[in-house]
């Protein structure tokens, strides 16, 4: 077989793997046997998907499910070779929001709590460090800095308390804002967290060269809380929470 007869037979096979509906196996190719292969590939690729979005498939209902994962194998053109990023990239194709998935009765929350579910598992594999949190006496003199082990996350809808049993198809009046950390046990915990506290961990990833008592003077800015002392000591409370925990560092200047 010359190269341009085996470049179209390749062809071929890729895209009869990934859309049988409308594409032919290779005409030099046993039928029976391409079916086996166009199986197999369905079939793992389900198999790995499934495992991280547990809740997504219970909601969805085996038909449901397999159409949306017929959906992304003949849709999307994944960009990462390993396996355990392909959930990533699910996860970026639902979010895109795509011409056929826009026509589907698909649940309004399904991209957030998609997202919700990878995060457990992208914590889990993280190749990051637990943070060095630093002196706690410093927290508000130096700058700080947020674990990469921590991440704080805001959803329009209540992704923590969807299932099978829960399934809303009207906004709650608030988002939910959460933290989602990894313990040095390697176990991944989700808590909620208040609006100040939401709002104080993205201050520190957005101005990294403040000081602790800088952040708290932003933030009471940005509330409306300028030269309020009960503000201040709630705040100073929260950075001494979150540096226990390791979720907040104090930068070394050294």
């Amino acid at each position: 077989m010359d190269k341009s007869n085996l470049l179209q037979q390749q062809t071929a096979m890729g895209l009869y793997l990934r859309d049988p509906e409308h594409n032919a196996p290779p005409t030099e190719m046993d039928p029976v046997r391409a079916q086996v292969y166009r199986d197999l590939v369905f079939a793992n690729l389900s198999s790995l998907l499934s495992g991280t979005f547990p809740v997504l498939v219970k909601i969805l209902g085996d038909e449901d499910w397999r159409s949306l994962v017929r959906i992304f194998l003949r849709d999307y053109r994944a960009r990462t070779p390993k396996f355990g990023e392909i959930a990533q990239e699910f996860v970026e194709f639902l979010a895109a929001g795509t011409e056929v998935l826009n026509e589907g009765a698909w649940p309004p929350f399904m991209v957030e709590l998609a997202h919700y579910e990878w995060v457990e598992m992208a914590l889990q594999q993280s190749d990051a460090e637990p943070l060095a949190v630093g002196d706690a006496a410093l927290l508000l003199d130096r700058p700080l800095r947020v674990s990469d082990l921590a991440w704080p996350l805001a959803y329009a809808w209540a992704v923590h308390q969807v299932g099978p049993d829960y399934q809303p198809d009207v906004l709650p009046d608030q988002p939910t804002l959460l933290l989602v950390r990894r313990d040095e046990d390697w176990g991944v915990r989700f808590s909620g967290l208040s609006p100040l506290a939401w709002r104080l961990l993205l201050r520190v990833g957005e101005f990294p060269e403040l000081t602790g008592r800088e952040q708290l003077q932003g933030l009471a800015v940005e509330a409306g809380q300028v030269g309020s002392s009960a503000f201040f000591e709630g705040g100073l409370g929260l950075l001494r929470q979150m540096h226990g925990e390791g979720v907040l560092g104090v930068f070394d200047l050294l």
